[in-house]
């Protein structure tokens, strides 16, 4: 017996149980009474036995006609609780998402919206990942995590064309000094900087690509004292006087009292990196997964209004 089932009759069936009758159980199912007829004996013909013995009166399930109304009643009910579920998830009452983000846009765009999120929608429930550039586009590929926070600079390779990327925000590149530094004016000029001493991150990290490109556009090759492993070992760095650092504004949105971002000027068109929320071309958007991008688009709007 292939193709046997399907769902609109065996419902029918129930209502039919339910009712006692072919004429209420077609009422019910919101059928005339000869198409309710023309699907029980068709289910009748592919199942090769009757389910309804027809009564002076009305009609009485047969043995088989009770298996089918018994499970029917099972799956009905399981769809209605299916229909809750969807209204839960469609009212942001429940849901899931995985993230994958990565620890600079974490620890700052990400917690904010994060936050919000949780304030707004206790019942959604992120999941983040947190990881390389690489380890993120391999996780959105194999389906691990639906969204993930991206960056790119103008050089970084192109993502595979199965990924949708929605643009967040322009991440800017500042300059870190010493808070009781002798740099006091806001808008510094690249060239100006010839004789600093730089601290770095290790140099196949992006932001020293930032640096020595930087440099070569104003004419000098940086003079290195120090490559660090993280934000927080420049910061530190900074702080104790080995040197000044070009830095992404998000990866020092908390930074340490005693050292200062200052920016470049706009004519030296120093680098800034993109924020995008990317996932599979393919995938739609759950409620959930709106939910958590609006958020995300309304924390890089505070962070762009704080900026200005």
């Amino acid at each position: 017996m292939q193709n046997t089932f399907d769902v609109v009759t065996l419902f029918l069936l129930l209502d039919i149980a339910d009712a006692g009758s072919l004429t209420g159980g077609a009422e019910q199912a919101n059928m005339t009474p000869s198409a309710a007829s023309q699907r029980i004996a068709k289910l009748e013909q592919n199942i090769r036995q009757p389910v309804l013995t027809r009564l002076p009166r009305g009609v009485r399930l047969t043995e088989a006609g009770e298996i089918l109304a018994a499970r029917a009643r099972l799956f009905r009910r399981e769809m209605r609780a299916a229909r809750g579920d969807l209204e839960a998830l469609r009212g942001l009452e429940s849901g899931t998402v995985r993230l994958g983000s990565f620890p600079t846009v974490s620890a700052s765009l990400l917690s904010d919206a994060l936050k919000d999120c949780h304030a707004r929608w206790p019942g959604i429930d992120v999941r983040v990942h947190s990881a390389v550039r690489p380890r993120l586009l391999d996780m959105l590929r194999s389906s691990e995590v639906e969204l993930a926070l991206l960056w790119s600079y103008a050089w970084t390779e192109e993502t595979e064309k199965s990924l949708s990327l929605v643009p967040l925000m322009e991440d800017q590149t500042q300059l870190l000094v010493p808070a009781d530094g002798e740099l006091a004016q806001d808008d510094v000029a690249v060239a100006s900087l010839r004789g600093a001493r730089w601290i770095i991150r290790n140099a196949d990290h992006p932001a020293a690509e930032v640096l020595y490109r930087s440099c070569e556009g104003a004419g000098f090759t940086p003079d290195v004292a120090y490559e660090a492993h993280d934000y927080q070992e420049i910061e530190a760095m900074v702080a104790a006087g080995m040197g000044i650092a070009m830095v992404p504004r998000l990866a020092v949105a908390h930074h340490r009292p005693d050292v200062r971002a200052v920016r470049f000027r706009a004519e030296d068109r120093v680098p800034t990196r993109s924020i995008y929320i990317a996932s599979l071309a393919r995938r739609e958007y759950t409620p959930s997964m709106y939910a958590i991008s609006r958020a995300l688009h309304e924390a890089a709007q505070r962070i762009a209004g704080a900026a200005d």
